[in-house]
């Protein structure tokens, strides 16, 4: 096969043998391994949750930075280069890429969480509570999680089209580290960030996984259990490997087109038949609160709450700032190939506000009504055996409290999460193999399909592992090597910008001096020409100045005389 000479050796081999040898370890030592995860993750979150807390804070600000600095007129292509996909399509390729499937999993089941068992110091009545449970998903799920995405896609788009380098990890890093990234140490950084998004949408498989399990439970199909869990991740990348088959243009275009109007009419149908004036007013209010809070909450650790605060961090905060910091290479490798022509501020902008918007909108209307449901009947939204939100269950809960919409809208629910995943690890695999094909655009196949099969067993080895908590640890502990990573990209891309920018306003002031120039000079002859003509009128018929000519001093002047002397003739003795 043509693509199969790309093959970086040293990218792909050690890669796939760290996730190989993790899958068999967790299959076959599956105590072992839980007992593990578990320990890591108490003493990453121990270590170093105010470290992901700080960095996620410090990456708004840099986005923020960089669509409104004067580097957003630079264009991530040839200058006269244009967009390679319409806007809306843009939009809904990365969109859906990025995060539809935990949308769809969160989109009840958190506000209703932090309704229900309120982050700790959190207090007042059930109004103050609600409106703190849906800002505080805002948090996760708004800008702070997009604002990575920039930094890891901004920089390997500048570096893909603007340079002309390879669809790679390691070329982000150029400007940092030189050479240096065609090495050893460049196959590191590529290892990293192919394990990093394996892992990130395994974790986005395994919770989509748990979600239709429960959905086909309540439908009554079949009852949930872990081989239904293993049976559909089988299933599901069966279909994603069919997606890879078909290519970007076709089978990642088509089903994130396709399923992001399914989302639409799915949460036009909640809008409508659930309380819309309250969701409506509910979206506007807690839009208002939460850029009031904003500042607050991004830096909020829990530092005075012991270890209530430092367990709840962990299950909400903390992992989902590792879970988006885990898909940066997988998405900033995607959005990046597919916003060629772009501008730095239309990339800021497509990527930071524009998912903001339509999350904010989601999670007012799938979780307004859930906090809408749960307050006018207590317990309605609960699992009846715990008394606890059920984040599996909420949204057929949810769907069977709306007015002849349970069944069907249940359906479409679990179409959904299936093509969302189907899309992430679509490109998901699509990212990783370029990764490992050194930067090829267009890998072969056979290896396209083995990644998209290797995340499938990773997300079983996951469940088996300990299930939510194995995917919630797995996705903290592998975004700690590649947020180093985020940080060299969002040095690098400052450094190049930077440069450039100096560039184009060096060639800008001497274009500026050169016109000064010409029409100064044009001025001035015109203005002189006009003087002459003023002071020596042109003989009738002449066709040019008449310039005057030297007069020898000896001949005669007027009346006889001595003609007048030159200005510069020196006069003799006793001139």
């Amino acid at each position: 096969m043509a693509g199969a000479s790309t093959l970086a050796r040293g990218v792909f081999y050690p890669a796939a043998g760290i996730i190989l040898l993790f899958v068999l370890f967790a299959v076959f030592a599956t105590d072992a391994t839980t007992a593990v995860m578990n320990t890591l993750q108490s003493e990453v979150i121990g270590a170093f949750g105010w470290y992901y807390v700080l960095l996620v804070a410090a990456f708004v600000i840099f986005a923020v930075w960089m669509g409104l600095s004067r580097f957003g007129d630079i264009v991530l292509g040839p200058d006269d280069g244009a967009p390679d996909f319409k806007l809306p399509v843009w939009f809904s390729m990365l969109f859906a890429t990025g995060m539809g499937i935990g949308l769809v999993y969160y989109g009840v089941s958190e506000p209703l969480s932090h309704f229900v068992s309120p982050k700790p110091g959190v207090t007042g009545d059930d109004a103050s509570l609600a409106q703190a449970a849906i800002s505080q998903t805002y948090v996760h799920w708004g800008f702070h999680a997009w604002a990575i995405y920039v930094v890891a896609g901004l920089a390997l788009a500048y570096a893909i089209h603007r340079k002309g380098r390879p669809v790679s990890i390691r070329w982000a890093l150029e400007p940092l580290l030189g050479d240096r990234v065609k090495g050893w140490l460049g196959n590191v950084i590529d290892i990293v960030a192919i394990i990093g998004t394996v892992f990130g949408v395994a974790t986005s498989l395994g919770l989509g996984v748990l979600q239709v399990a429960h959905g086909l439970g309540y439908l009554d199909v079949v009852e949930p259990s872990t081989a239904l869990e293993i049976g559909l991740i089988a299933a599901i990348s069966g279909l994603a490997a069919l997606s890879v088959a078909s290519g970007l243009s076709k089978g990642i275009k088509w089903l994130s087109n396709g399923n992001m109007m399914l989302a639409g009419v799915v949460l036009a149908v909640v809008l409508v038949l659930g309380p819309t004036l309250f969701l409506l007013r509910s979206w506007v209010q807690s839009f208002g609160y939460y850029f009031a809070n904003v500042v607050q909450l991004t830096f909020d650790t829990l530092a005075f709450r012991g270890d209530e605060g430092l367990a709840w961090e962990s299950s909400w905060t903390i992992f989902y700032w590792g879970w988006w910091i885990s898909w940066a290479p997988f998405v900033g490798v995607f959005i990046a190939r597919i916003s060629r022509g772009r501008t730095v501020r239309e990339f800021v902008l497509g990527t930071l506000a524009v998912p903001m918007a339509v999350a904010t909108i989601w999670f007012s209307v799938f979780g307004g009504a859930g906090l809408h449901q749960e307050m006018t009947q207590p317990g309605s939204m609960l699992d009846p055996a715990t008394g606890e939100v059920n984040t599996d269950t909420a949204m057929f809960q949810l769907f069977a409290s709306l007015p002849s919409g349970g069944t069907w809208l249940a359906v479409a629910g679990i179409v959904l999460v299936v093509v969302f995943f189907v899309t992430s690890s679509d490109s998901g695999s699509f990212v990783v193999d370029m990764l490992a094909n050194g930067g090829n655009p267009n890998p072969p196949l056979w290896s396209r399909l083995f990644w998209a099969v290797l995340q499938g067993l990773v997300a079983a080895a996951l469940l088996l592992a300990g299930g939510l908590q194995a995917l919630q640890t797995a996705a903290i502990l592998i975004a700690l090597p590649f947020s180093v990573v985020l940080i060299g990209m969002a040095v690098s891309i400052v450094k190049e910008l930077s440069t450039e920018h100096r560039q184009i306003v060096r060639a800008e002031r001497r274009a500026a001096r050169q016109q000064l120039t010409e029409h100064v000079t044009e001025k001035v002859a015109t203005t002189l020409a006009g003087r002459w003509e003023d002071v020596l009128p042109p003989a009738p018929g002449a066709l040019r100045l008449r310039v005057p000519r030297r007069r020898d001093p000896r001949a005669p002047g007027p009346g006889g005389r001595g003609g007048p002397k030159d200005a510069d003739e020196t006069p003799g003795p006793g001139g």
